[in-house]
């Protein structure tokens, strides 16, 4: 065999079967796949904080409008003087409808008149409620407010809010808030029952 044979034997060969650091060489200098293993890799991370922030606003929402609901249901309750029961269901009614577009059967609301003696010991004298339970007896006021001989109404709302995606991790939340306000005028009487 000649030496020109020979050395276009050797270069057919090189040709068709490239050596291995050439191949890798080719490999690590291919960019064509890296934004699809970038996608992969953050992707997870992304849908996971997107999903995150959307559960707690929602969370949040539900929350405010449990304070809210509180507070409409002591307002409601302070502005009037004599309470009928079509009157407090009107007044339950219209609390409970600012809990929308959340359950309104998951919502529990109370409101209750509290009378303040002269040695500052409360004493619930009249509660309503619905889905929840209602007050009696003697109740624990902050000292701020145990002003002796005067009045208090009290609306008390919780909501059993269950997030939508992360309801595996936290379960059902108890959401709840509570609201004391004087009566404006005097306190009110339910029904046959007077506050003082």
């Amino acid at each position: 065999m000649s030496q020109r044979a020979m050395t276009t034997d050797m270069t057919t060969d090189m040709m068709v079967k490239p050596r291995k650091s050439d191949i890798m060489r080719r490999f690590a200098g291919d960019r064509r796949g890296v934004s699809a293993v970038e996608f992969a890799l953050i992707a997870p991370m992304m849908i996971g904080l997107y999903l995150g922030c959307v559960e707690i606003s929602d969370g949040v929402a539900a929350d405010r409008k449990v304070s809210l609901t509180a507070a409409a249901l002591a307002n409601l309750t302070a502005q009037v003087t004599t309470i009928t029961d079509t009157d407090m269901t009107n007044i339950l009614d219209a609390s409970s409808a600012i809990i929308a577009p959340y359950a309104a059967s998951k919502l529990k609301i109370t409101v209750s008149c509290i009378n303040i003696d002269a040695n500052k010991n409360a004493t619930v004298k009249w509660s309503v409620t619905r889905n929840g339970t209602a007050n009696s007896g003697t109740v624990a006021l902050p000292s701020a407010l145990a002003v002796a001989s005067t009045q208090l109404i009290l609306a008390e709302a919780s909501y059993a809010y269950t997030p939508t995606v992360g309801y595996t991790i936290t379960g059902t939340l108890n959401l709840s808030d509570k609201m004391y306000m004087s009566p404006r005028q005097t306190a009110p009487t339910y029904g046959a029952t007077t506050c003082t």
